[in-house]
């Protein structure tokens, strides 16, 4: 069955056989690689297979997950700290360029391969939304692109590039197995890789419909990092997930601490001298409501009621005081005083720029901006350079691969003279 989309070079990916029909290259290892592909055992039908493990549904959740998180003001100041180390965009007016030193082919060919890359830079528009791409690229931990060509006239190369939302696709890795007659090892007999495209989204642990897309069509982009079961990419924002909960509770509970314990509040003792604990009980509730006046405003109706029948924890407290102790007193409940001390919100604030691998100076308003001599550089800036250096290396191969599948299209080299 044909899949959508090109396929460069041959489909069939079978092992060559010796003269018993066997497969001269064994192995029974199955291919781990960084791609968060779903190895699935090759058979079924068109399109369809079972994702037992729930992956689609997990992944889907974690991508909705990282969005939600990159949007809060502390997640937000971060990001665009380290999108902004990445993307520098220079006097010429561009952020990325090729280095073709160490390639050996004449200036002619150079010339033209410099050219189509920067034909794929403005496919992209690379020169107004590489902020975007590489922030999309950091906070989903994967980018996929489609690639459209003329299929009657592919040597005009590649025509349009198109983002796909991760959660519409994934890549699927079939594994064909066959048993070797004189050990019983199942050993693999063939792999077929594609891609499966649904519109509605990958969702559900259960039977996952979609259109197979060939793997040259798509580009895929991710960061690398995977889960302990090797099923999953993900993001650079995974490891601030916890840190990030731990702070906004803990801001919360500051808040509530605030509220409840600042005002001063008064506490009625009522005397209820040998009344029954029933009877005492609704005397010091008729003096509660006798005293109190609480007049809310419905936001709903527009209407201003009396809401006395709510006791909340910000208003005065009343006890009964037996017969034969002091008689009917008045108290102040004093409010807290330490409510200045923000020491263990600045502790998980800090702890979640360091899950980000941002300097925590970069972040604090108080610290100034200094350009200094090397010698004052410091070593969490220079932790955060690398940092930033292995997201550029790890990035630009979105680059890589358009440009292979733009230079094999128009014939400018072949499969092998690319490797």
């Amino acid at each position: 069955i044909r899949l959508f989309g090109f396929q460069i070079g041959a489909d069939d990916q079978d092992k060559k056989p010796d003269q018993y029909g066997q497969p001269t290259q064994k192995t029974f290892a199955v291919p781990q690689t960084d791609d968060g592909a779903v190895t699935v055992a090759g058979a079924g039908y068109y399109g369809t297979y079972v994702d037992l493990d729930g992956t689609f549904r997990n992944e889907t959740q974690l991508i909705t997950k990282y969005r939600e998180l990159s949007i809060q003001p502390e997640m937000e100041t971060a990001i665009d700290e380290i999108v902004n180390e990445a993307i520098v965009i220079e006097d010429s007016g561009t952020s990325v360029e090729i280095n073709m030193d160490e390639v050996k082919a004449p200036g002619q060919i150079k010339k033209r391969i410099e050219d189509e890359f920067n034909l794929i830079l403005k496919m992209l528009n690379f020169g107004n939304m590489g902020h975007d791409i590489f922030r999309r690229w950091y906070i989903d931990g994967r980018l996929y692109y489609h690639i459209v060509i003329d299929e009657l006239q592919p040597g005009l190369g590649i025509q349009e590039i198109k983002y796909i939302d991760p959660r519409r696709i994934r890549k699927i890795r079939e594994i064909q197995k066959m048993r070797d007659p004189q050990t019983g090892i199942e050993l693999i007999r063939k792999t077929i890789e594609y891609y499966l495209y649904n519109e509605k989204g990958m969702i559900g642990a259960g039977t996952n419909l979609g259109a197979k897309i060939a793997v040259d069509s798509i580009v895929n982009v991710n960061s690398g990092i995977m889960d302990p079961k090797q099923t999953m990419v993900l993001s650079y924002l995974h490891k601030a997930i916890k840190p990030f909960n731990n702070l906004r509770m803990v801001e919360d509970a500051t808040v509530i601490y605030r509220l409840s314990r600042a005002p001063e509040r008064r506490v009625f003792y009522i005397d209820v001298g040998n009344m029954p604990t029933v009877k005492a009980e609704q005397y010091v509730r008729d003096i509660m409501v006798k005293y109190r006046n609480k007049l809310v405003y419905d936001s709903n109706t527009g209407e201003i009621k009396d809401d006395r029948k709510h006791l909340s924890m910000l208003e005065d407290f009343w006890l009964p005081r037996r017969e034969g102790s002091k008689g009917t007193e008045i108290s102040t409940l004093e409010g807290a005083r330490n409510l200045g001390e923000m020491e263990d919100v600045k502790y998980f604030q800090s702890k979640l720029y360091r899950s980000l691998n941002v300097p925590i100076g970069r972040l604090e308003p108080q610290q100034g901006f200094s350009l200094g001599r090397t010698t004052e550089i410091t070593r969490d800036e220079l932790k955060f350079t690398k940092f930033v250096q292995r997201l550029r290396n790890k990035f630009s191969s979105l680059f890589d691969d358009l440009l292979r599948v733009q230079l094999i299209l128009k014939n400018v080299c072949t499969e092998e003279e690319w490797k």
